[in-house]
């Protein structure tokens, strides 16, 4: 069971105010200050500081914070598993839009195939947002394309995708020599946070070089919606090849050869780091993510 006290500290570090997180937990300000000092002297470090008005972490805090939020993940995975030995089981995590809609069906189908007793939940969500949802226990772990501090998540290499550059079958150039040949047309760009975003930010800045530099960014979250505005010639795209095999093989979209451009990035299936269920999580990816 986690100690309460730990519950306020994550309370406090989430608002970063000592007034909200007592709100937020339904209990005194006083409460919250004793909890805070009952840490303290039991470590024996300083969590909090003020610079001017504001209130910082120590580096104490910050590594109180990196295994607290781990506990306390564990701590809602244990009820939970524990509630499902009392009913069926329940599979809980997330996957980036791309792995949720063009690699996770024939996972879930093998799932199901094998386990008649189990139930799924997948949240569908940008790497960012999985990531806060499994540092707040909504998640058990999760299958991403982007990002991630290396230090704070365990991992397991889970396939690795190739990224091109699409347009309409109308669009009138098959390849460039050199990339700023495209900014003159719009950029279909998905939101910030998205694991594609980052890997084309990151291209490009390897260059010296911005997404603004396209003559107009057009920012969508849904993946087909991409598609379709860039099949009406709206504008190119960069995305998994894994996402528009089909419209490739039918014409309906076509591959923008852009010399140099060789991007290929793993998918990982990411747990919190020190979790004491990481030989759960890698029996589970061992057994059922694991690609042939």
């Amino acid at each position: 069971m986690l100690d309460f006290r730990i519950d306020t500290f994550l309370a406090v570090c989430k608002f970063m105010n000592f007034t909200k997180a007592s709100l937020y937990l339904n209990i005194t300000q006083p409460a919250v200050s004793s909890h805070i000092r009952y840490l303290e002297n039991y470590y024996n470090i300083t969590l909090f500081y003020y610079l001017g008005k504001k209130m910082q972490l120590t580096n104490e805090a910050k590594i109180l914070l990196e295994y607290a939020t781990t506990l306390k993940h564990d701590d809602i995975f244990l009820k939970k598993r524990f509630q499902d030995m009392k009913m069926k089981q329940t599979l809980v995590f997330g996957a980036t839009l791309t792995v949720g809609e063009y690699m996770m069906p024939n996972v879930i189908d093998h799932f199901l195939s094998t386990e008649n007793n189990v139930m799924i939940k997948m949240k569908v969500a940008n790497t960012k947002k999985l990531l806060s949802y499994m540092n707040e226990g909504k998640i058990d772990f999760a299958l991403v394309e982007g990002y991630f501090n290396k230090m704070e998540y365990d991992y397991l290499y889970y396939c690795q995708e190739l990224f091109v550059c699409v347009g309409s079958k109308e669009f009138g150039i098959d390849a460039v020599d050199d990339m700023s040949e495209l900014f003159k047309y719009n950029l279909i760009i998905r939101e910030e946070g998205s694991g594609s975003r980052e890997i084309i930010e990151q291209y490009l800045s390897d260059q010296n070089l911005s997404i603004n530099d396209f003559n107009n960014l057009i920012e969508i979250s849904n993946i087909n919606t991409i598609k379709q505005l860039v099949s009406n010639n709206h504008g190119i795209t960069f995305i998994y090849r894994v996402a528009v095999e089909k419209e490739l093989e039918t014409g309906l979209l076509k591959e923008i050869k852009i010399a140099g451009l060789s991007i290929k990035h793993d998918i990982n299936f990411v747990w919190r780091k020190n979790s004491v269920f990481a030989d759960y999580y890698r029996q589970l990816f061992n057994q059922y993510f694991e690609v042939e």
